[in-house]
């Protein structure tokens, strides 16, 4: 059977890990929902209601600033930690681990330095919570939460929505299902008119959360008592209501320790005609053990929940590492064989991109099916076979000797100053494929999730996939400009062996020519003669046209798709073999926000892992 202080203890070492890593209400939304399944115990109650005397006198210990008005500016967290009898008491910060504060005074020092250093030496109020532990054999274990006190007007130096503010900040805490609300009001006023009663019914109306605790028994008029409201007749709550009597200003500044006031509170109830028949349940040493006991069945009803909430988170951080990688091992082999792997990684999403298996290869197709041919009937031919131009080309290529039959030069020069202009498609192609490629690299950087973690090796696996492709581009270029250069340094020879018998056909129907010589001569330099060089010429064109329309795609796709399906990184690949370790470890320097991600996970993990051991080996009556 497990004890009261294991069950609690448990929840309170949790909270504590939760704390070092900042995993608290109002902290990293994504791991705090631990922190909130956790049963605690916030204080509530107005300004001067007795909340730090309360606090105090659980703890045993001066250790909360006291002052007129606003004086709690920001939540504390309290958890008290019991220890063995014997040992010495002592404190400790969240925002300064590892020191202990075996003097209370230092540590109410603390706690205003930590409020001021936040909220600046004036009157606001910070959400930021103090993160406080205490180990004491003389408390029990327990999480308390002493929250700004509740107030009804703003005071000079204070904005006018304080008091909203401070409603609000105490809402988020109380609001939460796991978080037991312990009320406190002052008994020398009307019970209809307590601030902590009055928010405890709206956030917690069937008052299963609730425990009412009466302060200031003692100011209260001769002749009257607090019984209606101790007795639940008042207000009734599902819990019994406990009175305090705390420790006077006079004490205080007398300085009068914790222990006695204790044992003069528990005098007070013993002998009191009013609350005497009460007095084995009153006073602060009983609400603490109350609120354990409480604890310790709230604990046991939601260990259940706890655990498969730690199980889930368990899995998402596990794969949360998984997405961001495990530590780099420290040998260059290990590196090298890092980098590789990475390589790899990035290689596998590029093919996948080009192959099809992911967006963005079709765009070369479309670059062959819809650039290429749109280009290629944008080329200025009509302009370039014009009649005026075919007449000037001829008559240049003749020079003083015209030519007698056809003007094989004319059609020479023609046709090679035709096919120049199947350059500008031809190097477009390669660079659009090029534009293509860059951005299937840029891509396939974004999306390789295994990269992401070393920015340096990122940028040096881009640089060196995009210097391949401009090789790859260069190489490509010279192979289309070819196509163009052999098309233009051998023309076909079927297709100038036609055009005497053309010219024989136009100049006699009747087939003979020497019949009419004259009709030959006067037709070679005729409007319809260079007209019919022109056609003649564009007809071999378009014929070039649609055989390199064919050609240039086989051969960027060769020169430059292939190349970079196979060789994108081979050069890298060659040179990172020849880096040293320093060199190695440079290209692995990951990106410091995701170390620290990466660091914060494992943290979490171990303390997720730790957290569901303990409450494995925890058992607790049924």
């Amino acid at each position: 059977m497990a004890t009261m202080e294991s069950l609690i203890g448990l929840v309170n070492r949790i909270q504590r890990a939760c704390t070092a890593l900042g995993d608290y209400g109002g902290g990293d939304q994504a791991f705090s929902s631990l922190w909130d399944a956790l049963p605690s115990v916030a204080v509530v109650g107005g300004q001067s209601s007795g909340k730090s005397s309360v606090l105090e006198s659980i703890v045993g210990r001066d250790f909360l600033p006291r002052g007129s008005g606003i004086v709690t500016r920001r939540p504390l967290v309290l958890q008290l930690q019991k220890t063995e009898d014997g040992q010495q008491e002592y404190a400790e910060f969240g925002h300064l681990p590892r020191r202990r504060f075996a003097d209370f005074s230092l540590v109410r020092k603390e706690i205003q330095d930590e409020t001021d250093r936040i909220t600046g030496k004036t009157k606001q109020i910070s959400p930021v919570p103090i993160h406080l532990s205490i180990y004491s054999p003389n408390v029990v274990n327990l999480t308390l939460i002493d929250l700004p006190g509740l107030t009804k007007v703003a005071v000079e130096g204070q904005p006018e929505s304080i008091v909203q503010d401070i409603e609000n900040m105490v809402r988020t805490y109380v609001e939460k299902p796991n978080c037991i609300i312990l009320a406190i009001s002052p008994a020398n006023q009307d019970i209809a008119t307590s601030d902590a009663i009055k928010l405890a019914r709206e956030v917690d109306p069937s008052g299963e959360r609730t425990f009412g605790v009466l302060t200031k028994l003692d100011l209260m008029d001769k002749g009257t008592n607090a019984l209606d409201v101790l007795e639940g007749r008042s207000y009734r709550l599902q819990h019994p209501w406990v009175g305090i009597v705390n420790r006077s200003q006079a004490e205080i500044n007398k300085n009068v320790d914790m222990i006695a006031a204790r044992r003069k509170e528990r005098e007070y109830f013993a002998t009191s005609p009013d609350y005497g028949h009460l007095a084995s349940k009153m006073g602060s040493e009983y609400l603490a053990k109350l609120l354990s006991r409480h604890l310790e069945s709230v604990i046991k009803a939601r260990i259940p929940s706890i655990t498969s909430l730690i199980n889930k988170s368990i899995d998402e951080l596990e794969s949360e590492m998984d997405h961001l990688g495990r530590p780099i091992a420290v040998d260059a082999g290990a590196q090298l064989y890092t980098i590789l792997e990475l390589c790899r990684a990035f290689d596998k999403i590029f093919k996948e991109h080009l192959d099809g298996g992911r967006p963005g290869g079709d765009r070369i197709y479309g670059v062959f099916d819809n650039q290429l041919p749109a280009a290629l009937r944008k080329l200025p031919f009509d302009r370039h076979l014009s009649v005026q131009n075919v007449r000037k080309i001829v008559s240049e290529a003749d020079g003083y000797q015209p030519h007698l039959i056809a003007p094989e030069q004319g059609y020479r020069r023609l046709i090679e100053g035709s096919l120049n202009y199947f350059r500008g498609p031809a190097e477009a192609s390669v660079d659009a494929v090029h534009f293509v490629l860059k951005e299937l690299v840029r891509k396939s950087i974004a999306e390789c999730q295994e990269l992401k973690r070393f920015p340096t090796l990122q940028s040096t696996i881009a640089g060196a996939a995009n210097e391949s492709l401009e090789r790859f581009r260069e190489e490509s270029k010279k192979t289309v400009v070819r196509l163009v250069d052999m098309e233009s340094s051998y023309l076909t020879v079927d297709f100038f062996r036609r055009l005497p018998q053309e010219v024989e056909k136009a100049g006699n129907p009747g087939g003979n020519p020497r019949e009419n010589p004259a009709g030959a001569n006067i037709d070679r330099y005729a409007e319809g003669h260079f007209r019919r060089i022109g056609s003649n010429v564009s007809s071999y064109v378009n014929m070039i046209s649609e055989t390199l329309r064919n050609s240039i795609p086989k051969a960027v796709v060769y020169c430059q798709v292939k190349e970079a399906k196979q060789n994108l990184l081979n050069y890298f690949y060659t040179q990172i073999g020849k880096r040293e370790g320093k060199q190695l470890a440079d290209l692995l320097d990951e990106d410091p926000a995701l170390m620290e991600r990466r660091l914060q996970c494992a943290k979490r993990l171990e303390l997720y892992k730790k957290a569901r051991d303990e409450i494995d080996s925890v058992s607790w009556a049924r």
